[in-house]
């Protein structure tokens, strides 16, 4: 599974602020600073690595200590929470690693997936969730949302507990009605390589609605790889394909968005690194 050739660099630095550069898809990979000079030289200047479970968060941890231009997440996937064998062990260790870092940002990213977690585990999901967003609140921490067919069960929680004072939903994928909840409730929307996507039109509505000041731009990488190269590995290098989408789709000039989406990314996430 190949990567795809680097796009035009964009005219004004952006951040990925969701990538997993420890997870290897296929049969090549890149090496991290491999991954991280790509990434500049297209304009793609900082990185939020994201891990998702506790080999993940301990790999982010190091990752983001010794990298200037990166910064870390930390969490339980919400299909990794009923996996756990001791799920109270696990908690109080991301809880751990995220209260212990000045280079960790981020609690996430945590939530609910409907996708690949059946209703037996679907109230472990919630609890863990909760424990996140508790987390987050107490440790002054972006949380990170991940939401995969369970829109109205991550604002359920939500409501329930209160967000904290920064909050993303990461790879928004509801439509333009669903963004208007997230944004009433103050939440950050970070469009992924999906908004590209031909079979989309309903993120693009979503993102034509959402204000300048409260959009992202994320690869979630090796993941969601935009349009035309759908399917192949993706890699920070690869924003700029997204954003010009997103330029397109807002009648907005590229610059002007792309330094509107840096300014939010300090903002969403505790300031510049």
């Amino acid at each position: 599974m190949s990567f795809p050739p680097l796009p035009e660099p964009l005219p004004a630095p952006v951040v990925d602020n969701h990538t997993h550069l420890d997870i290897v898809r296929g049969d090549e990979s890149l090496p991290v600073e491999e991954a991280l000079a790509q990434a500049a030289a297209v304009g793609v200047t900082r990185v939020v690595q994201i891990g998702c479970d506790l080999p993940g968060a301990r790999w982010a941890v190091e990752a983001a200590e010794t990298y200037d231009n990166m910064v870390a997440g930390v969490a339980l996937h919400p299909n990794d929470a009923p996996r756990q064998p001791d799920l109270e062990a696990a908690l109080d260790e991301i809880e751990k690693l995220a209260g212990a870092h000045d280079k960790v940002r981020v609690v996430g990213e945590t939530g609910m997936d409907f996708f690949r977690t059946d209703e037996e585990g679907r109230e472990t999901q919630a609890y863990s969730f909760r424990r996140h967003i508790d987390m987050a609140k107490r440790l002054d921490k972006t949380l990170m949302i991940h939401d995969r067919d369970a829109h109205e069960a991550v604002l359920e929680v939500i409501d329930s507990v209160g967000p904290p004072e920064r909050w993303v939903m990461h790879c928004f994928s509801g439509d333009a009605e669903f963004a208007r909840q997230c944004l009433d409730r103050g939440a950050y929307l970070s469009f992924a390589g999906t908004v590209t996507f031909k079979n989309a039109q309903y993120l693009r509505d979503a993102l034509a609605i959402t204000p300048q000041d409260r959009i992202l731009v994320e690869t979630d990488a090796p993941f969601l790889t935009p349009h035309p190269h759908r399917g192949a590995n993706n890699s920070s290098y690869m924003i700029p394909a997204t954003m010009r989408v997103m330029a397109d789709v807002r009648g907005e000039d590229l610059e002007a968005l792309c330094n509107a989406v840096n300014t939010n990314t300090d903002t969403a996430f505790g300031g510049t690194w």
